[in-house]
């Protein structure tokens, strides 16, 4: 695949701008560190840091022998067997931010600001979590491409290489001080009447994080109304919270803005859990419709860590 790459998301009234020549997508491997890319759905300019490998338990794919299960409520649902799953941590264009804000999050990572106080976070600005189907990658002769304040910390030009961004120490040693709270290893995967809803939990030591996406695979338009959460601790406790939409907003997926993806926490009772539950979406006649959310493990690491309290050089 050839041409100019270009932003999908611009203010009204703006022209395109041209960005970089587009290079054929990988179908096989791994892109590398320094890697431009345009993300497919949310349009964003981005470039990647480095490769997580993480175990995707997709509901939507049957396995030759289905086997249903119940777990601790009593909830039915598929055995499914994780497949290994390229995911890469990127930096996001700051140009970028404000024209994706009402579909993505642009703080998608956090961490707990104090390993005592469970209710203070602190939050990484244009870092995102980006699935190897999502990339489109393309080359630059801009040797600052990206506007991120952790770019040139990170990453610097080299003209050998190919591509031609190549790690700093500074970048290495963030990503092995940073690691229990930067790696996805889990992703969970199920699609509901074309709507599709993948969710990444992540432990923080004192509660847990996680990202959803929802992706409308239809050309009808749906709006999210409600949530509906099913919470169980290994204490012994199940927890139930109901609400209007999610992180304040109430959505609308169509065929020109199909997805929708945001962060949330959780604490729990015990050192792990469950959650799953629902999505009420409505249709534009006024009926509506439950999503599933694929249920998923709130596990601690087993090992203790010390969460990081900030970004240090």
């Amino acid at each position: 695949m050839s041409g100019c790459a270009a932003r999908r998301n611009r203010p009204e009234g703006k022209v395109l701008e041209t960005v970089g020549v587009f290079e054929a997508p990988k179908q096989h491997g791994k892109y590398e560190t320094g890697q431009l890319f345009l993300h497919s759905v949310f349009g964003y300019r981005g470039i990647v840091l480095f490769p997580w490998q993480a175990r995707l338990y997709d509901r939507d794919v049957a396995s030759p022998v289905t086997e249903k299960s119940e777990n601790a409520a009593g909830h039915g649902s598929k055995e499914v067997k994780g497949k290994t799953h390229t995911y890469y941590q990127v930096l996001i264009d700051a140009r970028d931010c404000p024209h994706i804000s009402q579909r993505s999050q642009t703080e998608a990572v956090t961490f707990l600001a104090n390993h005592d106080d469970s209710r203070a976070l602190y939050a990484i600005p244009g870092l995102d979590y980006v699935s190897h189907e999502d990339i489109l990658p393309y080359s630059s002769t801009d040797q600052v491409p990206i506007q991120h304040e952790l770019f040139e910390r990170f990453l610097m030009y080299d003209q050998t290489k190919v591509p031609p961004f190549v790690a700093r120490d500074t970048l290495c040693a963030w990503q092995e001080k940073n690691h229990p709270w930067l790696e996805l290893s889990d992703v969970h995967r199920e699609t509901t009447e074309n709507i599709r809803v993948t969710v990444i939990p992540f432990y923080m030591g004192m509660r847990w994080r996680y990202c959803i996406r929802l992706e409308n695979l239809d050309s009808e338009v749906v709006q999210l109304r409600e949530r509906h959460w099913r919470i169980f601790s290994l204490s012994g406790t199940l927890e139930t919270v109901r609400g209007r939409g999610v992180v304040g907003r109430e959505p609308v997926l169509s065929k020109e803005q199909p997805a929708f993806q945001y962060s949330s926490h959780v604490s729990l009772q015990a050192s792990s859990g469950h959650m799953w539950g629902t999505f009420r979406f409505e249709r534009p006649d006024g009926s509506h419709f439950d999503v599933r959310i694929p249920p998923f493990s709130l596990e601690s690491n087993k090992d203790e860590k010390t969460p990081p309290s900030g970004l240090h050089w």
